[in-house]
């Protein structure tokens, strides 16, 4: 017999879909900016940022009410769809805990929540959230998590604290709305750009970059969070390896870890 769509499964390998990555730090404040400063630990306020104010719409997605940036919500409306076609009586199992909440990283006052731009959602199956950071995810998100990536959804499972109900839209997906003019007339990213992380990132490409600076020497604790101890130990390579020392880890710092 099958699990039932809320039991406990193991974590698949790999979480996402090659290509669909957690959006960068870099890429949210350049297009969108800051949601709100001083940034508060939890929801409750609203975004005070005029862009970000501006494209924040409510709308009935499928099973549930959502809201959050509009091009979010009109991506996450389509997610919906695909699921009711693919998974009619899990998707009518669908709820939320909220999409807009301005607020840092839970664990990391150094990083901005996604959620605070209104671009990620958080989901429950039969009214239960999957718990955070244990390691199992309920067997539902495993089926729902391939119809969020191939709409270029990233998946909070890989993040170094596992977050199997967190979906946010990728890095890719934002820089594509920027560039179809949803954020107005802004410097898009939507070109391919060279890798570039720092403070406040998180997920996958973190968790390889900590294992390079371990290799090369600069003991580092293998979270997936770009913080202050990571920063710290890109510098001090570039310090060592002749680089600019700006503790970004751009092409030239990601061609001599590798």
């Amino acid at each position: 017999m099958p699990p039932a769509y809320s039991d406990l499964v193991a974590l698949p390998d790999p979480a996402n879909a090659a290509g669909v990555d957690s959006a960068k730090q870099k890429t949210m404040l350049s297009l969108l900016g800051n949601p709100r400063s001083p940034l508060p630990q939890d929801c409750g306020l609203e975004p005070s940022n005029p862009l970000i104010k501006s494209l924040i719409v409510k709308a009935h997605v499928g099973p549930f009410t959502a809201r959050g940036l509009a091009p979010a919500v009109e991506s996450l409306t389509a997610v919906m769809a695909d699921i009711k076609s693919a998974h009619p009586d899990l998707h009518d199992r669908l709820g939320n805990m909220g999409m807009l909440c301005v607020r840092h990283v839970r664990g990391n006052p150094q990083a901005i929540s996604n959620h605070s731009w209104g671009t990620a959602i958080d989901l429950t199956i039969d009214g239960k959230l999957d718990a955070r950071g244990d390691g199992r995810v309920q067997h539902g998100l495993t089926l729902l998590a391939p119809i969020f990536n191939r709409r270029k959804w990233f998946w909070g499972a890989a993040f170094g604290t596992e977050d199997g109900m967190h979906f946010e839209a990728s890095d890719g997906l934002v820089r594509e709305w920027a560039a179809a003019g949803h954020f107005g007339e802004v410097a898009t990213l939507a070109a391919p750009k060279p890798v570039v992380l720092g403070v406040g990132d998180r997920g996958p490409a973190v968790i390889a970059l900590q294992d390079k600076l371990n290799k090369a020497g600069q003991p580092l604790l293998r979270d997936g969070i770009f913080g202050r101890d990571t920063e710290a130990a890109v510098m001090r390579f570039q310090a060592a390896s002749d680089l600019v020392v700006d503790g970004v880890v751009g092409p030239a710092t990601l061609a001599k870890l590798a």
